[in-house]
Order: C-alpha cells, then structure tokens, then sequence
C-alpha cells in the first residue's frame, strides 16, 4: 500500500476535470504535486488554489504529453523538485469525434500518440524513480470505452483498449520481479468534465447538429462529478486495487459486456437513447 500523506505525485492533464480534482485532494491529504498540463494558465489557478488552503510543495509543468522529449523533461524536473516522489498518475487525454470513415488517419495517430504512448512514455521515463522507492504507484487512466466500445469512438477505443492492455500487463511484470511498484488501470463512466466538448471532430464529420447532439448526450449521461471521481481513485491507490471503475454506469457497462461480450451495444443503445430523450424533454 502507497500511503498519500508524505507522498508526492506527478499528475498529468492537471489543470482541469479529473486531474485538477486529484491534485486539490491529494494536496488536501497531505501529498506534494508535480502538474503537468499543456494550460498553463490552468495549472498556476491549481497550484494558487492549493496555496490557499494548504502548505504542500507544488511544482508547475508545462507539458504535452504528445511529445516524448517533454515527457522526459517533466520526469527529471519533478524529481529534482519532489526526490521523494512516489506516485504516477497519467490522466492527460483528449478526444475525437466522428465515425471511422470521418477521422483522417493524422487525426487517430495524434488521439493515440497523446491518449496511448503518452502513458507510455511517462511510465518509462519515471519507472526508474519509482522503483528506487520503498512503496511507489502508477495510475493510468483507461475508460469505461477501455472496456467497451460504442460506434463513433474507433480512435478514443482503440487508445483506451491498449492503456488497459499495457497496464494489466505491466502490473504483472512488476508484481514477478517483486517491484514495490504498484500499478491501478482505471475506467471511468460519465465524468462530468469538458471532455466532450472540447474534442476535435473528425475533417468528415460536417454535420454540426450531430456534433452537438453527441456532446449533449455525453453530458446527459456523466453524472460523475470529477471530485467523487478522484476519491475513488486515491481509495484504489490506498488499497492497491488493481482495477478501479468509477460510477455506477462503468459497474453496469462492465458487467453487461461480461454477460454479453458480442452483444452488448444494442442494449445500451437503448438505455442511452432513453437516457438522451428524457434529458432533452427535462
């Protein structure tokens, strides 16, 4: 187990929705932070809030997570700033709307070189400071789109689907070598975070009704709020808990593709489109 108090954590997308509410409990717990963030506008209104309320040790970022040298950088500044830091989060991730025959291949590579090489190659590049700790984390977030896949998101899947496979796979590497290294892969459900709406389109997807329709029934259906999210997140890094599902939605997707795992995307079709009606009829 990794505890929070006297820990320090490098938290990437850390200016806002998930990350942002992971850096203000983590500090609220006593752990120092390493943000890292493309906003930087963002990531000093996180490290000013946290300087308000509690006397922890922040250090600032910029970072695209998209660009491995960056990545490197962000490892050897934050461990110079935190020697002791302990844990990984890889939250930074974006999204891209739009059918497969509506995304341009640049525009997948560029989802998944952020969304999937990103967690990747942060993980490679603080792996060497974590494994020189007594007890040590890493937290990559997958999503509920990790586990299945809905039309419309071959991109964000095929990127969430490799974070899943490269964490499960990796945690057990580090649990033979008897590392004190411990990895959670998380699947968030709805989280209400700007996610949505501030994805790319597809360059063939012109109709701007749909877009907004997809939007709109992505925000009916996040009913998380991004601060009960990162309280299940430091709950799983607490008790080790290898894979950690936020929301009642993620269980309910989980467990219907386990009984259905060919099947399941008529049923939730339904249950969405009932969910978007009553929604646009509030």
């Amino acid at each position: 187990m990794t505890a929070i108090q006297g820990s320090a954590a490098a938290v990437t997308g850390a200016a806002n929705g998930i990350g942002r509410a992971l850096a203000l409990e983590l500090a609220a717990r006593g752990c120092d932070l390493a943000l890292a963030d493309r906003d930087d506008a963002g990531l000093q209104a996180v490290a000013a809030e946290i300087a308000r309320t509690n006397p922890r040790k922040v250090s600032v970022h910029r970072v695209d997570v998209g660009e491995p040298d960056q990545i490197q950088q962000f490892a050897v500044a934050a461990a110079g700033a935190h020697p002791g830091l302990n844990i990984l989060i890889n939250n930074a991730g974006v999204g891209l709307l739009g059918k497969f025959g509506e995304v341009e291949q640049a525009q997948m590579e560029w989802l998944i070189n952020i969304n999937f090489w990103g967690v990747v190659h942060a993980t490679r590049a603080f792996l060497p400071q974590l494994s020189r700790q007594p007890a040590a984390h890493i937290v990559n977030l997958s999503s509920i789109f990790g586990i299945i896949a809905p039309p419309g998101q071959t991109a964000y899947c095929a990127a969430k689907f490799a974070v899943r496979g490269f964490s499960e796979s990796l945690r057990h590497e580090l649990a033979m070598a008897d590392s004190p290294v411990k990895l959670s892969v998380v699947h968030p459900g709805g989280v209400a975070t700007n996610i949505a709406r501030n994805s790319r389109s597809g360059t063939g997807l012109t109709d701007n009704a749909m877009r907004v329709q997809m939007i709109e029934t992505f925000e009916a259906l996040a009913k998380t709020p991004p601060a009960a999210a990162a309280l299940r997140i430091i709950k799983g890094i607490e008790k080790n808990q290898p894979r950690i599902l936020i929301g009642n939605d993620a269980r309910f997707m989980d467990l219907l593709q386990r009984f259905r795992p060919a099947t399941y995307w008529p049923v939730l079709a339904k249950r969405i489109a009932k969910v978007a009606a009553g929604k646009a009829s509030a």
